[in-house]
């Protein structure tokens, strides 16, 4: 049954008492539907988070440069119903664990506060600096430094404006959709990986992609990999950020069948009837939650070399 806020009732507190929300990471124009786009078009489709990362590719090729791997990420390398709210609420209203224990959009902003508490811990613990990212909560449709985007985009990283976007109602199609069984995890797990792409940008592996965006051992499937690694190297840290109280193993669970929801060899089955591995951008179901899970248990971005070998 859903709450007040329109988010599923979870018994486990999620965030420690007496912690802070920083709102200021979340931009909110739900309900402003065409913000920023020119003419009010939608220029940008696709669906599911499983689409979302080609469009990353589609988007950055103005960016992209050669195709050399990494080695040492950051030592060596110099890339439900939902809670709708107005676009001033959540400044006010999500700023401790009591709103975050309470109602969806207030425990993304918590969420995406822990990950980025790790990412800028651990650039800082290799002497570099790390720039807070925004996420944009939209509805509809929304401009973005990467041009208009819309819903069934699904949650994207836009390089251009280094900002995450996502319509919360992506985490019902998380479920309806792509079969996942959803959970509060799973949804970090979304945020995560996006904020992974941000990493990639501000360590340049972005910019070597190159445009080698197809097939089971390109760069692109390499990339998402790779955010999906770095996000269970988050999930490892993050109850040391002090923002989560705990994670158990049926979270960590979630957040790998959602890895598993959106492979490309499911997807492809289910929409297709058939997979074609040359089509490949995000790699199989088996391959995203294995570098999940090498993340997990490592704590070590260092592990996350997707660039190297076979994936």
């Amino acid at each position: 049954m859903p709450d007040a806020a329109g988010d599923e009732k979870w018994t486990v507190v999620r965030f420690r008492k007496g912690v802070q929300l920083d709102p200021s990471q979340v931009e909110d124009r739900r309900g402003q539907g065409g913000m920023g786009l020119p003419g009010g078009g939608i220029a940008v489709g696709g669906g599911g988070l499983g689409v979302a990362g080609l469009v990353i590719w589609l988007l950055i090729s103005v960016l992209s440069g050669g195709n050399s791997g990494v080695s040492g990420v950051l030592t060596n390398l110099d890339n439900e119903t939902v809670a709708q709210s107005s676009p001033s609420d959540i400044d006010t209203a999500c700023r401790s664990d009591v709103q975050a224990n309470a109602r969806q959009d207030c425990r993304i902003v918590g969420d995406i506060n822990s990950v980025q508490a790790y990412w800028k811990g651990e650039f800082a613990r290799a002497g570099r600096t790390y720039t807070i990212a925004k996420t944009v909560f939209f509805s509809g449709q929304t401009g973005t430094g990467c041009g208009p985007a819309s819903t069934d985009v699904g949650p994207f990283y836009c390089p251009v404006d280094k900002h995450v976007y996502i319509d919360l109602g992506f985490f019902d199609e998380l479920r309806s959709r792509f079969g996942a069984r959803g959970g509060v995890f799973a949804q970090a797990y979304v945020l995560a990986h996006e904020y992974g792409h941000h990493v990639q940008d501000e360590l340049g592996i972005l910019d070597k992609i190159g445009n080698d965006r197809q097939g089971p051992q390109s760069a692109s499937v390499r990339s998402e990999l790779q955010a999906d690694c770095f996000a269970g190297v988050w999930a490892n840290h993050a109850t040391q950020t002090r923002y989560l109280v705990d994670l158990t193993p049926a979270d960590i669970a979630d957040a790998l069948d959602a890895a598993s929801a959106v492979g490309d060899d499911r997807i492809q089955s289910e929409t297709q009837g058939q997979v074609n591995r040359e089509t490949w951008t995000h790699g199989s179901s088996a391959q995203r939650q294995r570098w999940f899970s090498t993340g997990y248990k490592t704590g070590n971005p260092d592990a996350c070399n997707t660039f190297k070998g076979n994936i």
